[in-house]
Parts: structure tokens; sequence; C-alpha cells
């Protein structure tokens, strides 16, 4: 299976230790993992902006998940999906990367539930969605 963690997601995964945390090291072992620049960038920015993370150690958590992620230049849709440009970023990440699934905790990618037979799921849903693939 291919996912895409949204930022949110990959955020909760390394500030704390639960769902989020559980479900990456999960995926890492058992997934292919895609995400994009805009993804990579957006992280960095928010840990070192509201969870004033240093500049090295948010290089750092880059670097461990350039290990286990692929990196996809997302193609531009050919409308808005959402209403927030930034949450069509990662739509257009999950298409580009040919994925199965979005996780995320965006209420509005949420609601989505699926586009382009990409499903959007939260943390939680995740491992039961899993096994009915």
């Amino acid at each position: 299976m291919r996912v895409v963690f949204d930022t949110n997601v990959l955020i909760a995964a390394f500030i704390a230790r639960g769902v989020c945390s559980d479900l990456l090291e999960h995926c890492v072992r058992r997934h292919e993992l895609v995400t994009s620049e805009f993804i990579l960038n957006e992280f960095r920015e928010k840990l070192t902006g509201k969870f004033k993370f240093t500049p090295e150690e948010a290089e750092a958590a880059v670097a461990l998940l350039l290990t286990r992620m692929l990196i996809v230049e997302p193609t531009s849709l050919d409308a808005p999906v959402c209403r927030d440009k930034d949450d069509d970023n990662i739509i257009a990440v999950a298409i580009s990367g040919g994925c199965d699934c979005v996780i995320t905790g965006d209420k509005d990618l949420l609601l989505l539930q699926r586009v382009s037979g990409i499903d959007s799921l939260g943390p939680k849903d995740c491992l039961e969605y899993e096994f009915t693939l």
C-alpha cells in the first residue's frame, strides 16, 4: 500500500508518543511512504516555528523521514478540490505518487473521504482500513 502522511500527522508522530508515532513506525515497516518537498518544508517550518525545535533538530527529523519516504513532484490538479490550497497539495502528492490513502487529522480532507480513488483517513482509522484492502 502507498501512503501519504499529512504534515499534521507527521508532526504529531515526532512530538508525542501515541497513535501517530505508532502508525508512522508501522507504515515505515509495511508500506511505501510518499511525500513531497512541500510537505517536508511545511513539516520543517512547523517544527521550528510552532514547536520550537532548533533548525538542526528539524533537519534531523527531515533526514530521518527521507530515509523511508519517496519524494514525488505533484502534478497540478485540474480544479481545486479543497477550500485550502495547501490541502490540494496533499491530494496532488497522493495522486502523483499513486497512493491508496492520505492519513490526516485535517477535518477538510477527512470530509472528502475519497478523491480520485484515494481515501482520506484519520490516524485511528488506518489499521482497520489496511485490513480491508
